[in-house]
């Protein structure tokens, strides 16, 4: 009888350890980003073309993997230049994003450009940079260096 009550017991606590462990997972993974919009990174573009630094623009759209796989690197780019650039994301399927996305005339996703509105300036990053941080932290450097440079000289005349 000890026994049956024993087996019985350890069931009803697998069953019970069991289901709290799949609440807790099923609660995680609802929780995780699913698509690029899931992560909220950056401001929009109005407010970045308005501001005085220059920003990183990534074009993307939802049901590109590559564009998943990219955001935790954006993420940390982001947390990392913040300072220095503001950061867009901007959903090509988006109607208000169609005309823009026309004229830097995209060829696949995601597709980053630095963008410095102060200088009328733009170039694309392409993803043998963005892709390896130390190469796409050497970009964002360098182009910070140049806009020092072009800051500086305004600033004699």
């Amino acid at each position: 009888m000890k026994k049956k009550f024993f087996i019985i017991l350890g069931i009803i606590f697998a069953v019970l350890f069991t289901s709290a462990v799949a609440y807790s997972l099923n609660a995680t993974l609802a929780t995780k980003h699913t698509k690029p919009s899931d992560y909220k990174i950056g401001i929009s573009y109005d407010d970045a073309m308005k501001a005085d630094k220059p920003f990183v623009a990534l074009f993307y759209v939802d049901w590109c993997g590559y564009c998943m796989r990219f955001m935790p690197r954006l993420k940390t780019i982001e947390d990392m230049y913040k300072s220095k650039y503001n950061f867009v994301m901007l959903n090509v399927e988006d109607p208000k994003n169609e005309a823009l996305a026309r004229d830097v005339a995209l060829t696949g996703y995601p597709t980053l450009y630095v963008i410095d509105p102060k200088y009328n300036n733009r170039f694309l990053l392409n993803n043998a940079i963005y892709m390896d941080l130390p190469k796409f932290k050497t970009e964002l450097d360098r182009y910070a260096k140049i806009r020092k440079l072009l800051d500086s000289n305004l600033s004699c005349k």
